[in-house]
């Protein structure tokens, strides 16, 4: 095997954490929700949020391959006001955004094994598996399951992909009137689904995190153009599947008169009743497991994300701790995570529409703010010459905070002002 390759291999592992952590609510119910609904009305939607969002995920491996060190760990020499800033961020999203994604792994797993029990109920048994699994486990063991998960989803999807753009779209209902998207629903909808693509800006500290921990478990330090390639990777495997999700709600669900459900089992079922509709019944069982494995994957990978996140934001503010403090910090939060999340679930039971699209527009809120955070620190003095982003990066950054500030304005505008903004643009 060519000596580059190699090294690719051993360097890849953060960038499909990313990919994992996309690969979830945001495509398979909110991508599956826009082609549903819109038709391919948002394709363009999906493309622009992944197009401008990329510099600041970027921003966050670039920093890591230039210091060795986290972003967080950026943010505390730009000022202890980023870290406050980053904070409190975080603590809303993390909550919000960890019952959204578990509300719909419960679903799939209560739709893979057969069991009808509460979604609550099942949430309770994956965080503390997911909480067993962290607080035994190890990074490389999350790595290599991780990989394995994706593979096969992103086998399935693509596989689904082409069928039924080889098969065509259902024949439409003969009363199918279809959804407006210009209207109040129909423009929320789509700040909800850029709120996701390809996930939380905030969430871009994770890859950051996660190469600063694969370095230091296997001792190689990656070079910007390995850092850079493997999370390009990741990044590109996101965007294409957001493609393939919203295809196949455009073509299997998009005119038959079917509602996405908005309770998370009945979802489940409609998610791999599109795969085996585009696949064959055969898939049934393929498909069921690796819709539960992908989400459950994206679950588990929030959970150690923000856990990690927080543990180095709060050592960063309170000061200096040592490693059997870091590792209690750590579990702590994980377990602070969890709670909270269950609490919001347990307020959204047969809700999962109202719930996701909390989660998304939370995060696309707050994401100016996040992406100014990012842009501050790669351009700051730690980061040396080498490693300063090119100019059309530079470029594209500042075209994308102005396309999130904007979208952040009109999101307040159609929330609090909604008669006004009706009668003035639709």
């Amino acid at each position: 095997m060519d000596s580059r390759v190699k090294r690719f291999f051993k360097v890849l592992g953060p960038g499909i954490l990313f990919a994992s952590t996309c690969i979830g609510v945001s495509h398979l119910v909110q991508s599956t929700r826009a082609g549903a609904d819109y038709h391919y009305a948002l394709l363009g939607a999906i493309i622009i949020a992944n197009v401008f969002k990329y510099p600041f995920f970027e921003f966050a491996s670039r920093y890591t391959a230039a210091t060795g060190r986290s972003i967080i760990d950026g943010y505390a020499l730009k000022g202890r006001w980023i870290l406050w800033a980053y904070f409190l961020l975080s603590v809303p999203s993390m909550v919000i955004v960890t019952a959204a994604v578990t509300f719909v792994t419960g679903g799939l797993l209560g739709n893979l094994v057969g069991v009808d029990l509460p979604t609550d109920l099942w949430s309770v048994i994956l965080f503390a598996v997911c909480i067993i699994i962290l607080s035994i486990g190890k990074y490389r063991l999350l790595d290599n399951l991780l990989k394995l998960v994706g593979l096969v989803l992103l086998l399935s999807t693509l596989t689904a992909f082409v069928s039924v753009l080889i098969h065509g779209p259902v024949r439409h209902a003969p009363a199918f009137v279809p959804k407006e998207l210009y209207s109040i629903s129909g423009i929320m909808f789509a700040i909800a689904l850029m709120g996701w693509m390809p996930t939380a800006i905030d969430i871009s500290t994770w890859t950051s995190l996660w190469a600063e921990a694969k370095s230091r478990v296997t001792g190689y330090k990656p070079t910007l153009k390995e850092s850079l390639a493997d999370f390009n990777f990741g990044y590109i495997i996101t965007a294409i599947l957001a493609i393939c999700f919203l295809t196949l709600g455009a073509n299997i669900i998009y005119g038959t008169g079917v509602e996405i459900s908005n309770n998370s089992t009945g979802f489940a079922a409609q998610l791999i009743s599109m795969f085996t509709t585009a696949i064959g019944t055969w898939s049934y069982t393929l498909i069921a497991l690796a819709a539960f494995s992908t989400m459950f994957s994206t679950t588990i990978t929030v959970i150690d994300g923000y856990g990690r996140a927080m543990t180095r934001t709060l050592k960063l503010i309170l000061g200096h701790h040592d490693q059997a403090d870091r590792r209690r910090s750590y579990l702590l939060w994980t377990l602070f995570i969890a709670l909270s999340a269950y609490l919001v679930i347990a307020q959204f039971l047969n809700n999962l529409k109202s719930l996701v699209d909390l989660a998304t527009i939370l995060s696309f809120v707050i994401a100016p703010l996040a992406g100014l955070i990012n842009y501050l620190v790669v351009r700051s003095g730690e980061v040396s010459k080498a490693f300063r982003p090119p100019k059309w990066l530079d470029y594209l950054a500042v075209a994308g905070l102005v396309f999130l500030s904007l979208f952040t304005v009109l999101f307040f505008i159609v929330w609090f002002m909604p008669g006004w903004f009706e009668r003035m643009f639709l």
